[in-house]
């Protein structure tokens, strides 16, 4: 591959936070929404590709309006009003916890000529993990800003930043460090 295209993946920031350690995500989720929303903007002023991957609770639509309106709460909306999808963003749902496992990702991917990937969401040491374990093995580029993933525990989510650093040869500096502007352009 000889170009040099980004895509930002916002993943399962679009939840209902209803089980056991739900609520403290929900909180851990409120502080990496704005990152997030600032990479989107970016990305979005830019015409680059924003693509949400979200978890489809049981109603197998791509219908942001209804998982919306399925997982409105107050543990939810706080998120998920910072980081709506817009007009010419993405949106994809997953049956599982990769957003490439029975989705249609990859193939858009490689439709839009994209090689690298900035990958954001929740939780980081499941789907974030392993959605940028299935982009590693698919050869794409990787970002994980540490201060763009939330997980219930925060020695999972370090580790979990560990293991996508030195096993997946992520960068995941801050989102506002200067590396980004290489995915950025």
């Amino acid at each position: 591959m000889t170009y040099n295209h980004s895509a930002l993946l916002i993943i399962d920031m679009i939840n209902n936070f209803d089980f056991e350690y739900g609520p403290i995500l929900a909180k851990k989720a409120l502080r990496i929404a704005e990152p997030i929303k600032r990479l989107k903007d970016q990305f979005n002023q830019r015409q680059l590709p924003v693509i949400f991957i979200n978890d489809h609770y049981n109603l197998w639509k791509a219908d942001y309006d209804k998982i919306i309106d399925y997982c409105r709460n107050p543990y939810s909306q706080p998120v998920y009003e910072r980081l709506l999808p817009g007009e010419k963003d993405y949106f994809l749902i997953k049956p599982k916890h990769s957003a490439f496992y029975g989705t249609a990702l990859d193939t858009l991917l490689h439709q839009l000529k994209i090689n690298r990937l900035i990958v954001t969401g929740i939780a980081g040491n499941i789907c974030v993990l392993f959605s940028a374990n299935d982009a590693y093995m698919r050869e794409y580029t990787l970002a994980i800003p540490n201060d763009c993933i939330a997980s219930v525990d925060d020695t999972d989510n370090h580790y979990a930043l560990m293991m996508m650093k030195n096993v997946l040869k992520a960068d995941i500096e801050p989102s506002n460090h200067e590396i980004y502007q290489h995915y950025i352009m």
